[in-house]
């Protein structure tokens, strides 16, 4: 378990300090928290919406912040180039997440052109029952995607790193409202840049 911890401890370090230097990438993040805390509720109440809302809010604010806003070249608060830590990322980097965002897009449009989905779902009734049937894909994408990535850890570095990188996405929200709630307002400031200093602190 204590190996276990430092693992996660590692993996939320490196995703903080390689990819979240940007203010508005973390203001992005803390709003996309927020709104995958409240998905994490309605699945209790109302799971294709639950998915809509991680999708449509929460991942979109999330992937635009890493996309639109996050430094994409020469990382000199870490001494590493872009090449090098999309290369050692854990879980998804850039390519991988154009390939999950595009399977994504491209549910809604499968789904209009085939309603029962090869026959192996009931055709839906209306366009609430198309959006119901959706979300409910979206959830199982979701649920794909996150355990896709684990097989591919547990074969290439073993369980622990398999199991504490799922970890750390469905704790993300938490943990994220913890690290940037500050965010909005340093960027409020003018702060486009987080300045890291704490990243020359843990070397």
């Amino acid at each position: 378990m204590k190996e276990f911890l430092r693992i996660l401890d590692q993996q939320r370090w490196d995703d903080h300090r390689y990819y979240h230097q940007s203010r508005i990438n973390q203001s992005l993040h803390f709003v996309s928290a927020i709104s995958f805390v409240c998905a994490y509720v309605m699945l209790f109440i109302d799971p294709a919406m639950a998915a809509i809302i991680g999708w449509c809010v929460s991942m979109t604010t999330r992937q635009a912040g890493h996309f639109f806003f996050e430094p994409r070249g020469y990382d000199h608060v870490n001494q590493a180039s872009d090449e090098h830590k999309e290369a050692i990322k854990v879980g998804y980097n850039i390519h991988r997440k154009i390939v999950l965002l595009s399977v994504w897009a491209g549910v809604p449009l499968v789904l209009w052109l085939a309603p029962t989905l090869f026959g192996l779902i009931q055709p839906a009734q209306g366009f609430s029952g198309f959006v119901h049937d959706v979300g409910i894909a979206w959830l199982a994408l979701g649920v794909a995607g996150l355990l896709f990535r684990v097989v591919q850890l547990l074969l290439t570095q073993g369980p622990l790193q398999a199991f504490a990188w799922a970890a750390k996405i469905l704790s993300d929200p938490f943990h994220d409202i913890a690290l940037y709630h500050k965010a909005p307002l340093a960027l409020l400031h003018g702060e486009l840049l987080d300045p890291m200093q704490h990243v020359q602190h843990r070397r």
